[in-house]
């Protein structure tokens, strides 16, 4: 592995931070949750018109950049240091990635492009509290998690016409606002069960969305009823690849992840650093304090780790090594851990709603529920790892 950055990827990193540093502040960033759709559209056009962030990671043919997961993971690692809300990590984490692995020429044709170009936002849909488990960072990925023919989630009816869904998703990040829905829905009955990904266009018949009050507001949730819709199925009608997909999806997305929380991890050690050297107390500056030097100085171990780990994960990805789950852990914990002390250092002011302090933490909190918790993340990874298992001799010798 070489852990230098190339040319192209220091001015990804460089002119991204620039454009968020002046375009994405404390201010603006709150006013963009305010608004209806949760982000800001004209920083949207911006990243894609300017910097190709949509499509970074998709093929050249597709109108993308043909840059590989690892640049789009550095890219995140800037747009998580400002908290910038987008349905970047939506529509070129998740969604666009399993149309390109699943759909057919024609789909990719028509979808790809728009998504890359940013005209076209796309959200995941997966039933329940399972996106973890579905794209394989705390669980198989296989299961009922997509209706198990049972009530809840969503069903898949073939029909002379085609296919029509019907059910419920809760937790469908960005699923208020965008174009396009792909959604995981279980088909067949007992025998033929399996799990399948269909295409519905947001504005579609019997499609009713309602955005959501999330934790962490900087990623917008929505509940998407779907009510007899007409679909278009994604990949094949058997239903193979489809786990196989989203395990890939899901490595992908971990390094992403990871690389977002260890940028949003910095920037609270960062601005805690700024402020415990101005702050005073007894005539000093409470950052000369040993034991604030001494909880710092865990911290910015806990990050420095965190970020060797993500770079990683972000490296293996493109050659096939699937460590992100174990890197999302060690950000998320590392971002848990900076936004807490940060709050903590800040004194009063931390645990207003006014300073900033809180929508780190609410970060780490948010991610953790959708794509966690730190421990299943690590149990998955020894389990994929067999760490616990014994061997033959092992086992005689007990």
């Amino acid at each position: 592995m070489d852990a230098s950055f190339t040319p192209e990827q220091d001015e990804i990193r460089r002119t991204l931070r620039e454009l968020l540093h002046s375009r994405c502040g404390p201010r603006e960033l709150r006013a963009a949750v305010d608004t209806p759709a949760g982000h800001d559209p004209h920083l949207w056009t911006a990243l894609a018109e300017q910097l190709g962030l949509p499509g970074l990671a998709l093929p050249e043919a597709y109108g993308g950049v043909g840059c590989s997961a690892t640049e789009l993971a550095l890219a995140c690692e800037e747009t998580g240091r400002a908290l910038a809300p987008s349905p970047l990590l939506a529509t070129a984490v998740l969604a666009a990635p399993l149309i390109g692995a699943l759909g057919t020429e024609a789909q990719r044709a028509e979808l790809l492009p728009r998504l890359a170009s940013g005209t076209l936002t796309a959200a995941l849909a997966v039933p329940g509290p399972a996106l973890g488990t579905a794209l394989g960072l705390t669980g198989a990925g296989e299961g009922d998690w997509a209706g198990g023919g049972r009530a809840g989630g969503v069903q898949a009816r073939r029909t002379e016409g085609g296919w029509r869904l019907y059910g419920q998703v809760d937790q469908v990040l960005d699923g208020h606002s965008a174009g396009l829905l792909v959604v995981a829905a279980h088909a067949g009955g007992f025998a033929a069960s399996r799990t399948l990904l269909f295409l519905v266009p947001g504005d579609a018949a019997g499609v009713v969305r309602v955005r959501q009050t999330a934790l962490d507001a900087t990623r917008p949730q929505a509940r998407v009823q779907l009510r007899d819709v007409e679909a278009e199925l994604l990949g094949e009608e058997d239903g193979r690849e489809v786990l196989t997909a989203l395990a890939s999806v899901g490595a992908a997305a971990a390094a992403v992840l990871a690389c977002e929380a260890v940028g949003a991890a910095d920037r609270a050690l960062e601005r805690t650093v700024e402020y415990v050297r101005q702050r005073e107390q007894f005539g000093r500056a409470i950052g000369s304090f040993q034991a604030v030097k001494h909880r710092l100085a865990d911290v910015y171990v806990g990050v420095r780790a965190a970020r060797s780990a993500a770079y990683y994960a972000a490296w293996a990805v493109p050659h096939g090594e699937r460590v992100g789950g174990l890197a999302l852990a060690q950000a998320l914990e590392a971002l848990r851990t900076a936004s807490a002390e940060g709050i903590q250092l800040h004194g009063g002011i931390g645990f207003t709603w006014e300073h900033e302090a809180h929508l780190y933490f609410k970060r780490a909190a948010g991610d953790e529920l959708l794509f966690g918790p730190v421990h299943r993340l690590r149990a998955h990874a020894a389990d994929n790892a067999r760490l616990f298992e014994m061997s033959d001799a092992q086992e005689v010798a007990v």
